[in-house]
Formats: structure tokens, sequence, C-alpha cells
């Protein structure tokens, strides 16, 4: 579903992430640990279209992020960790807006809308303009709009940060059974023990240089995923 090969992004003499390998497929929650400034951003950015890289290669689907960019996106959704949404816009137009984006028939969007923003508890908020929204409201609407489409990829920037307990379960269910219908998605968090419980395999990326990646039963052992990242993180420190 998604193929990262060798993939470099240099800024001047730094490279904030160098020789990154890894590939999730269909049907895996993948988790990218990383502390702040390790390169997990730069990845997701790189991913979604949103970010030229110097060297590599980056396939959704088997299209090309450089060569077939359209059609890669058309495959995909990304949700970053602070959505920079069209705040003059109330919530429902926006989704519409979105939808047009990608061409869903009214049919189509009025039963998803109608679906997710039940779920999130957003339903009675989608009149009002997103400028009055909190954080929280703007990031279950961002989750909204990139659902909508039924992606085949999903990629997630700390997609829980601002979410309150209950709309963080209903998106942990999702996510699961996205990946059970055959989706991917690729997404980083702070929350470690979310991700042990929720990742089916997990890349630990340190300065931009991948440390570690495997099933989660692989790469956390005898140990809980927060030893295994606090140990790789207090390596060469």
């Amino acid at each position: 579903m998604l193929k990262i090969k060798n993939l470099t992004k240099r800024y001047g003499a730094k490279a904030a992430v160098e020789d990154l390998t890894l590939t999730i497929q269909p049907g895996e929650i993948y988790g990218f640990i990383g502390h702040n400034g390790a390169g997990k951003t730069t990845t997701l950015r790189a991913c979604c279209g949103l970010l030229r890289f110097d060297e590599g290669e980056i396939l959704v689907n088997s299209h090309s992020i450089k060569e077939d960019s359209m059609e890669a996106k058309r495959q995909m959704a990304y949700i970053p960790d602070n959505p920079d949404l069209y705040e003059f816009l109330s919530g429902i137009r926006y989704l519409n807006f979105v939808s047009d984006i990608y061409g869903i028939g009214q049919t189509e969007r009025e039963e998803r809308i109608h679906r997710y923003a039940e779920q999130f508890g957003l339903t009675e908020a989608l009149a009002t303009p997103i400028s009055a929204y909190s954080h929280g409201m703007k990031q279950k609407l961002a989750v909204i709009a990139a659902l909508i489409h039924e992606p085949k990829l999903i990629l997630m920037d700390e997609p829980f940060v601002g979410l309150d307990p209950k709309a963080a379960h209903t998106l942990k269910t999702i996510m699961r059974e996205h990946c059970d219908r055959g989706g991917a998605i690729f997404f980083s968090t702070h929350v470690l023990d979310v991700a042990e419980k929720l990742c089916d395999k997990v890349a630990i990326i340190k300065d931009g240089h991948l440390v570690v990646s495997g099933r989660m039963e692989e790469v956390r052992g005898d140990s809980s995923l927060e030893d295994v990242f606090l140990e790789l993180e207090g390596d060469n420190a």
C-alpha cells in the first residue's frame, strides 16, 4: 500500500530524514515513533506529496508520489497534527467542499457525513463556522474529511492530540475497521501505550535514521514499547 524507498530529505547540510525504507501493507496499522524533531512529520509530509524530497521514492498503491502524484493522492488521506481548515466555512460546507473535490455523490456524502458526525458527536456543530470550533472539534472535522472519500491509505500525524477520550476511542475503532477492510494506516504518535495496543507494526526513528521496525511483538519483546523506546533513545545520546 505504501512503499518508502531510501527516502532522504535535507535542509541545507542537515538531513532531516536519511535513507529511510519502510513498507506498509494492506490491513496494517503502522505506528511511527520518535522524539520531537526525529523526522516523523517530514516523512509523513513527503509521503502525501506536501514536501519535496532529495532522494528516494515513495509509492502509494504502486503510484509514484513524484511521477503520478494526482493518482497517488486520490488513494490517500492525510490528517496533520494541526489541521489547517477553511475557518470561514461552516463544518458542513467544508465537508461538502471536500466531497466535491473527490467527486463523492450526494447520497454517499450525506450518508458518510451523517454517520461520522454522529460517531464523533459533531452533528449539532456542523452548521457553525469552523472559526468557532475548539481544537478538538477541528481535529474531529479533519478526521471526517479524511474518511469521506474512503481512501485506501490514511496518513496521520499525532491524530489523538486534542481528542477527548470518547472521540479517541471512536477513532481507534474506525482505524481498526478501516484496516480490517483492507486499508492501511501509517501514523505518528507520542502516546506509546495506545500505539502498543493498536498497532500491528511499529517503526522507531531517531535523528532522521530508522532505528528499528517490525511487528509490534517482535520490537517490544518481553518489555513494553515505552521501555524499548527509552532504551533506544538513550543509546549514543
